[in-house]
């Protein structure tokens, strides 16, 4: 059984709150993800870098989780980015955007998976995203749907082609994802 470290992380969830601090439990194998001391558990000045990142989008049109998220998708931090969406996906829960945000985190998590080289894992958050966003119109809050469902079958194509033999992932070929402008 795999032994659960409790580790406190503090996010700056909405301005009506000030800030909150969200406790979650992660396994041992999880602490190894950028960002976790893995000696002590506890988490390293990266997720200051990320609090800081989230507070210098707020003020913005969009919610600044959801900006975070792209902020550090496109920098290739995929564990961050969907611990950044995590947190507004988990405050909303009953709200019209759960499937999206579900999606988006499982799009995220799958290239986890390929920065870890866990293939076939990755095909299968690949497609339980491109479930959770296929339910969304092609444009949705200000992102083309339609693109990243397109990405997402791109890179499920290159894992199964492969027959999961070879990780199509390299830092030279990592996705980016930019959002529309309003209009």
């Amino acid at each position: 059984m795999v032994a659960l470290v409790w580790v406190c992380r503090r996010f700056i969830f909405a301005e009506r709150f000030g800030f909150v601090f969200s406790i979650r439990a992660i396994s041992n194998q999880e602490r190894d993800f950028p960002g976790h001391d893995s000696k002590f558990g506890a988490m390293s000045n990266k997720s200051a870098k990320i609090a800081a990142l989230i507070d210098s989008c707020r003020g913005q049109d969009l919610d600044a989780h959801y900006l975070g998220y792209f902020a550090c998708f496109n920098q290739g931090l995929f564990y961050e980015s969907h611990d950044v969406l995590e947190e507004l996906w988990l405050a909303h829960r009953d709200g019209p955007n759960y499937s999206f945000h579900k999606g988006l985190i499982q799009f995220a998590g799958a290239f986890v998976h390929l920065q870890k080289n866990r293939l076939r894992p990755a095909a299968a958050l690949f497609k339980l995203g491109h479930a959770n966003l296929a339910k969304y119109p092609p444009i949705h809050d200000h992102l083309d749907i339609a693109n990243v469902l397109q990405m997402i079958e791109h890179w499920l194509r290159r894992l199964e082609t492969a027959d999961f033999a070879v990780n199509p992932l390299t830092p030279d070929n990592a996705p980016k994802l930019h959002l529309l402008p309003r209009g």
